[in-house]
């Protein structure tokens, strides 16, 4: 009985795995930004971005905690809770960057340091345009048309950890200061599959806005 107990356990484990190692791929199938490649620096490619729309919110406090509360708030918005009530399909991949600004005294949370302060976005599917996007009735939810911009970009899989976020972000910034590129503003970390996804599929990337 006991052994049977063990079999019908590890049965239920392996079902499990192999679920998780489906969904996140599935899940990860949605549109995702369209870029060219200009050029590759050792494992960094260049890419140029076409205009697009983003929904954005500034959250601040600790990393994990800001890029959580601000997923739900676009999450909320893009699953219903806007003007006239319209579902907007899930893209790839969630954005999230540590803001320059402070916030100004008279805002309704207080921050000091700046590097506590971060901007997180979903990225709008390319059939909508400004105009055609249904408003959010979370006004903290803002909708801004984004120019033409040249990254620098480098992936990495894995759990996005601080340590491997860090890690990531100096060999990103080392290897363009190498090459005589350079950057402009801070950061941006993206992350394209849901979290249920195992470590060895995920796909994560950090960039950096460089001169075009």
């Amino acid at each position: 009985m006991q052994r049977r107990t063990l079999y019908v356990l590890a049965a239920f484990a392996f079902f499990i795995i192999l679920a998780a190692s489906l969904a996140g791929p599935v899940m990860s199938a949605v549109e995702k930004p369209k870029y060219t490649i200009v050029e590759r620096i050792e494992e960094v490619e260049i890419r140029d971005y076409p205009p697009m729309i983003v929904a954005e919110v500034e959250v601040s406090g600790e990393r994990k905690v800001a890029i959580n509360q601000g997923f739900r708030r676009i999450a909320n918005y893009i699953f219903g809770d806007n003007s006239p009530t319209q579902k907007i399909e899930m893209t790839a991949p969630v954005t999230q960057q540590a803001s320059g600004e402070k916030i100004a005294m008279t805002a309704p949370v207080l921050q000091e340091a700046a590097s506590d302060l971060w901007k997180v976005r979903f990225i709008m599917p390319g059939s909508y345009r400004l105009e055609t996007l249904p408003t959010p009735n979370d006004k903290s939810v803002k909708l801004i048309a984004l120019p033409p911009q040249r990254y620098a970009a480098l992936g990495f899989s894995g759990l996005a950890s601080e340590d491997a976020i860090a890690a990531q972000k100096r060999l990103l910034f080392d290897t363009l200061a190498k090459h005589g590129v350079s950057t402009q503003g801070e950061a941006v970390l993206a992350f394209y599959n849901p979290p249920w996804t195992l470590p060895f599929l995920r796909r994560n990337e950090i960039l950096v806005k460089v001169a075009s």
